[in-house]
């Protein structure tokens, strides 16, 4: 079925999170309804939607009323039943990205495939149930750390585990089916980027800024726009990411992961959806990826990916044990500082760890030493106000 642009429609959205509530934020200022599905009725995108389908995002029947009440079907995260849902593309469901972009992306193994295939570089990589792991370190000169991941779900660190010794490996291997796990050599790198792209339904790309991003216990701290990487380092990573929305034909807005370093430009991950390291571009762009999502999922014009400032930092405001230190005084803290935004997910929960919001600090300096320098002083302040645990 062949999306028709049409301002007035509504696009569904699987899944009541902070993404779904800044899609919906989206769709009010195109002046599109979203509708969401999400079995909660705490979840955060609950008070932007335009209409809400009580059911677990897995839930088929509950996709199949979202569906009955939209032109077209996003996701909120990768994390789908592929061969269930398309028994609803089969029946005209459109849903954006295509199941069949979406496919091979849900799973990390058939990333590391599909990079195989096309000939992108990213960490080497072994399955943990295709042979003697002794023997093949002993050969082709693995040795310890590596990193083991989950092939299946898994986010902020969640699904890997860094293998230090033999021990640690026995225990992985008694732990986890092999099946759905695979393990990848070590990589030193001195950065890691973020590059989220969008695709519309005429084929053009069009890339944000490449971010630099910067982890905590594995879940992102804060990130800084744009990256301070060569313009060969830039291009590639464009490239790369035009391989890849081509070769799956994908339509929406795609999140590419990269380590860089003395190895080059490596594939980390890949996500097939709206994505942490570019919440920026909602002030710092002249359109944010999550207009671009929305317009897509409508056939909407969309619009440029471009830069409006210098440059953006945006901060992670985590979840803290604290029990004397309530949320509402270092939000009110935050507010006495000049130009940051800040975005609030009013989730239910202060769990450790959890993303309850972010903020944004639009740069002003154009020289990439001070503006890194402007970024680290309001960095020093935020953390001050609300520590990562």
């Amino acid at each position: 079925m062949k999306i028709e642009a049409n301002q007035n429609c509504s696009i569904g959205v699987v899944g009541g999170g902070q993404l779904a509530q800044m899609l919906a934020n989206a769709g009010k200022d195109l002046g599109v309804q979203v509708v969401v599905q999400t079995g909660s009725e705490f979840d955060p995108a609950i008070s932007s939607a335009a209409d809400v389908i009580y059911a677990e995002t897995e839930d088929l029947d509950g996709t199949k009323q979202l569906a009955q009440k939209c032109t077209s079907v996003t996701f909120e995260n990768e994390w789908v039943d592929i061969e269930g849902l398309s028994i609803l593309e089969d029946s005209g469901v459109v849903f954006v990205p295509s199941l069949s972009a979406i496919s091979p992306l849900v799973n990390k193994l058939s990333q590391r495939k599909l990079l195989n295939k096309l000939n992108i570089p990213g960490p080497e990589w072994i399955t943990l149930s295709s042979f003697s792991i002794t023997e093949l370190m002993l050969k082709d000169g693995w040795k310890f750390p590596l990193m083991a991941k989950s092939s299946l779900g898994g986010y902020d660190g969640k699904g890997t585990k860094v293998i230090r010794n033999y021990s640690e490996l026995r225990d992985l291997l008694r732990s986890v089916n092999p099946k759905n796990w695979f393990l990848e050599k070590w990589v030193d790198y001195d950065l890691e980027l973020s590059l989220v792209v969008s695709r519309d339904l005429n084929g053009e790309v069009r890339t944000f800024p490449i971010t630099e991003t910067y982890q905590v216990n594995q879940i992102c701290d804060w990130v800084l726009a744009p990256a301070d990487i060569s313009h060969p380092v830039e291009a590639m990573a464009q490239n790369i990411a035009l391989s890849i929305v081509r070769e799956l034909d994908y339509k929406g807005v795609l999140a590419i992961e990269f380590f860089y370093g003395e190895e080059g430009l490596l594939v980390n991950e890949i996500a097939p959806r709206t994505h942490n390291s570019a919440h920026l571009t909602i002030e710092a762009c002249k359109a944010s990826q999550f207009e671009h999502q929305i317009a897509i999922a409508s056939g909407l014009p969309v619009k440029s990916a471009e830069l409006i400032t210098s440059g953006a930092m945006m901060v992670n405001l985590l979840g803290f044990n604290d029990e004397a230190d309530s949320l509402d005084n270092r939000l009110n803290q935050l507010r006495k500082i000049p130009r940051l935004t800040i975005h609030w997910y009013n989730k239910n929960k202060n769990t450790p760890g959890r993303k309850l919001g972010h903020v944004t600090l639009l740069l002003e300096s154009s020289d990439k030493h001070l503006r890194r320098k402007e970024a680290l002083d309001v960095l020093s302040k935020i953390r001050s106000i609300w520590p990562i645990e």
